[in-house]
């Protein structure tokens, strides 16, 4: 897995066990602010997050 694959606002790479897709809360998901692509999501609308629990 590269780094390319890892948005700016991904807690981890794609695919990494405790953790899932969630919409990015930059854009809400459109995968753009003020009309580019979000920075946070790198124009996906999505993030990878850990997820709760334990």
């Amino acid at each position: 897995m590269s780094n390319e694959d890892i948005a700016p606002g991904d807690e981890a790479a794609p695919g990494t066990p405790g953790t899932g897709e969630n919409i990015c809360r930059h854009c809400g998901g459109t995968g753009e602010h003020d009309g580019i692509p979000c920075p946070v999501c790198d124009g996906t609308g999505k993030v990878v997050e850990g997820l709760a629990g334990g």
